[in-house]
């Protein structure tokens, strides 16, 4: 993993982590405007994906690592994005696997998670370096939850 240091969200909360990860996955983009990347072809996704809250779980966690891991590595690492049907499809542009539609269906799905905890961690934001030279970050609007 590329030691880096991602952009910083201002908050309130009493802990924050961070937690990396390195998913190699294909994706194509199903419209003629997304021009050679129309066509099926892979990248090593960097993602970082930032949680915070006030209370700390039994075992003393906000979140464990292991479980943030699960929830995006375990699901996406040596896959075709497109095959994923319940989260991206070839018809509606807001759930074409791009990278901006990646973040946001990695926020989606970690925050379904953390909803269920006990402990009401949130996730902050998902950050996503498809290539060195290009990433996206995800943060949702105040207020905004998980579908």
């Amino acid at each position: 993993m590329i030691q880096q240091i991602y952009p910083q969200v201002q908050h309130d909360f009493t802990y924050e982590l961070n937690k990396d990860l390195q998913i190699a996955a294909a994706h194509y983009i199903p419209t003629e405007s997304a021009g050679k990347c129309k066509q099926l072809h892979g990248h090593t996704y960097f993602v970082n994906v930032t949680v915070a809250g006030d209370q700390l779980d039994d075992a003393g966690f906000l979140v464990n690592f292991q479980v943030l891991k699960k929830l995006l590595h375990d699901k996406f690492d040596h896959t075709t994005l497109n095959d994923h049907t319940d989260v991206f499809n070839n018809k509606d542009s807001n759930y074409f696997p791009t990278t901006e539609v990646v973040a946001r269906v990695m926020w989606e799905t970690i925050e379904h998670h953390l909803q269920k905890l006990p402990s009401k961690p949130t996730c902050l934001q998902v950050f996503v370096r498809e290539t060195p030279t290009s990433y996206c970050i995800y943060r949702p609007k105040k207020g905004r939850t998980a579908q």
